[in-house]
């Protein structure tokens, strides 16, 4: 599938807001993608797609989810704002022929991170919480973060999200909390090597 084609494809589904924040995903993932050495087709693809399902009803998206089952199907029990990552793989999955693993985990761990993220997976978390229209506090640190090192900025990333849940009182998906330990203790491993 065609960048081009997966935008127009986009454009068909979702809202005009959400449409753009998806090209500007696309756009920062490219970005992301050329600085540390990724795959800009499959970063730009990913992000472009990551968001498909995203106004599809709950319904929708657990009868997706249900339909290919896979260590992601857990989110179910937690917010029904995880759901439409999963969903969405699958969705792109059989509408598009998209097969690359790849691609389908980049798009499913977008909203949550995991333990062990590929550098793809890390680029299209990242794009997503930082490309140019998202405007939050806090959305800058991360983006001066990125600029520097992609391991840093997604740490920083899932920490303000923990931090974000936990003040709203809300759950926290074990996968985010796995991400976050790994690059920390990953980090911590590093340190300790340099000082040794």
């Amino acid at each position: 599938m065609q960048i081009d084609e997966a935008e127009q494809a986009i454009k068909e589904i979702l809202p005009e807001k959400r449409f753009v924040h998806s090209v500007g995903v696309s756009e920062t993932a490219g970005k992301l993608a050329n600085r540390y050495g990724g795959d800009v087709y499959k970063a730009r693809l990913a992000g472009m797609l990551h968001d498909i399902v995203k106004y599809f009803s709950d319904d929708e998206l657990k009868a997706m989810i249900l339909h290919k089952p896979g260590t992601w199907s857990d989110c179910l029990k937690y917010s029904d704002k995880l759901w439409h990552a999963p969903a969405g793989a699958v969705y792109v999955q059989d509408k598009f022929g998209i097969d690359d693993p790849d691609i389908l985990n980049a798009i499913i761990y977008h909203t949550t991170g995991r333990k062990e993220m590929t550098l793809l997976e890390k680029i299209i978390f990242l794009a997503d919480y930082i490309e140019p229209n998202r405007s939050f506090p806090g959305v800058d640190t991360v983006r001066e973060a990125a600029e520097r090192d992609l391991n840093e900025a997604v740490r920083l990333e899932l920490q303000k999200t923990i931090a974000y849940l936990v003040a709203k009182q809300q759950s926290v998906y074990p996968k985010t909390f796995e991400a976050y330990n790994d690059l920390v203790m990953k980090n911590d491993k590093k340190t300790n090597e340099v000082t040794e």
